[in-house]
């Protein structure tokens, strides 16, 4: 008599003798689908770290466009990529190195650039040493993406990006102007200069770049004709009679400085002109610093919507009148320095200006984004227009190029030189 075995019975014998295969088989697929859950699991970890950390990773280019794309796929491209590139809450441009490179090439030189100063034109004043092209500031902690002029003016269509402040700040206006006008055919861009106001003109893109000569952003009895600094009087609370052509850009990038710096104490006003002989009262220029600058953001919280404009502040350009203060005791402030110096931090860049400038933003309601070029610039005594630069509206003369100790200009820059590091920065930030 025969019966049917139990399913307990099959169960003791399975462990007592060998696993059937089809038992066998489904415990190796549930193994297997474990560990890829496991390796998908790590995958998605290990991406999402990539992406958050991308923009402080060395990395090599923005991306390797093909040929066959048009230049607006390869834009778009680069704005995608852009954003991982760079990441200006975790990577901090003032700190890095300057790393000679004698294969990087500006974009545009002092000659075929049309738009350039003879006052920046160093090259063409007779500058016969062109190490200062070649020279790049790499951040410690992450790459900062190059100047790509297709990108910026995608960026830029349709807007209009206006710069305002000093000539340093029409330093960098021109540099930025000089690195994207290549790209443009000449019947489709156009320059308009003005004496305070000039404004270049990207037709295709719709876009335009201007810059606004408003030394200290307030008003003052100096902006046009410029007076001897013992005559100068401020008027610290109005901007209005150069507010009214900051408005309406979709970009506003700002600076003032160096024509704060004249003395211990400055000439201010409030009100009138008029009375401006017998009403000034003089102020520690720190103090009136700060009351300028809570003028200028008291203007830009009141008026601006951050939704359609976004505001830049860039910091002090430093100047080079001591050369002692990087160790060259016998030198003629920056004339014939040849290279960038390894540390420095020199009495032409105030700390007590630049806590000013930082606790008036702190306060704004308005987001300003700060275009920190400070200390990247601290390094390059080697850069500035020096004697090959003009002043009055003539070139030095050969008398004067002999005296660099009083002629010897250690406050503006060649072009291309140091602001288009600036422009890097910025147009990174955009």
């Amino acid at each position: 008599m025969s019966f049917a075995a139990s399913p307990s019975a099959i169960m003791m014998k399975t462990y007592k003798g060998k696993l059937p295969l089809s038992v066998i088989t489904v415990i190796v697929c549930a193994f297997a689908f474990l560990a890829l859950l496991y390796t998908q699991s790590l995958t998605f970890l290990s991406s999402n770290y990539i992406l958050k950390s991308a923009s402080c990773a060395r990395r090599g280019a923005v991306v390797e466009a093909n040929d066959h794309r048009t230049a607006e796929e390869k834009v778009e491209i680069l704005e995608i990529d852009d954003r991982f590139e760079f990441d200006p809450e975790e990577c901090d441009t003032g700190k890095g190195t300057w790393v000679f490179n004698r294969s990087i090439k500006p974009l545009y030189t002092d000659t075929s650039c049309p738009y350039l100063d003879r006052q920046f034109s160093c090259v063409k004043n007779g500058q016969l040493d062109f190490d200062y092209h070649h020279w790049e500031w790499q951040p410690e902690d992450c790459d900062l993406p190059r100047f790509n002029p297709e990108l910026a003016l995608h960026k830029l269509r349709g807007k209009r990006l206006l710069f305002a402040g000093d000539s340093l700040q029409r330093n960098q206006w021109e540099s930025f102007v000089c690195m994207v006008e290549w790209t443009i055919p000449p019947e489709k861009k156009s320059m308009t200069r003005g004496k305070v106001h000039s404004v270049f003109k990207a037709k295709e893109y719709n876009a335009t770049i201007e810059f606004y000569w408003a030394p200290f952003l307030i008003e003052s009895n100096t902006d046009i004709d410029v007076l001897d600094p013992k005559k100068r009087i401020l008027k610290v609370d109005s901007v209005a009679k150069h507010s009214k052509h900051w408005e309406g850009a979709d970009i506003l990038a700002f600076n003032t400085y160096v024509w704060w710096m004249s003395g211990l104490r400055l000439k201010t006003l409030w009100g009138s002109f008029a009375n401006g002989d017998e009403g000034y009262a003089e102020l520690d220029t720190a103090v009136a610093y700060q009351i300028g600058l809570k003028t200028w953001a008291n203007w830009i919280d009141s008026t601006l919507n951050p939704n359609k404009t976004r505001v830049f502040f860039t910091t002090i350009s430093p100047i080079h009148t001591r050369s002692e203060e990087w160790g060259k005791t016998d030198g003629l402030k920056c004339f014939n320095e040849t290279k960038p110096v390894k540390k420095l931090w020199g009495s032409g860049s105030d700390k007590e200006m630049m806590s000013v400038v930082a606790g008036v933003l702190k306060k704004m309601k308005v987001a300003v984004t700060v275009v920190n070029i400070t200390q990247l610039s601290e390094y390059r005594v080697d850069a500035h227009s020096s004697i090959y630069t003009e002043t009055g509206g003539r070139l030095l003369n050969d008398e004067e190029k002999a005296d660099p100790g009083r002629h010897a200009d250690c406050i503006h820059w060649c072009l291309p030189g140091v602001p288009d590091t600036w422009n890097r920065i910025f147009l990174a930030h955009l």
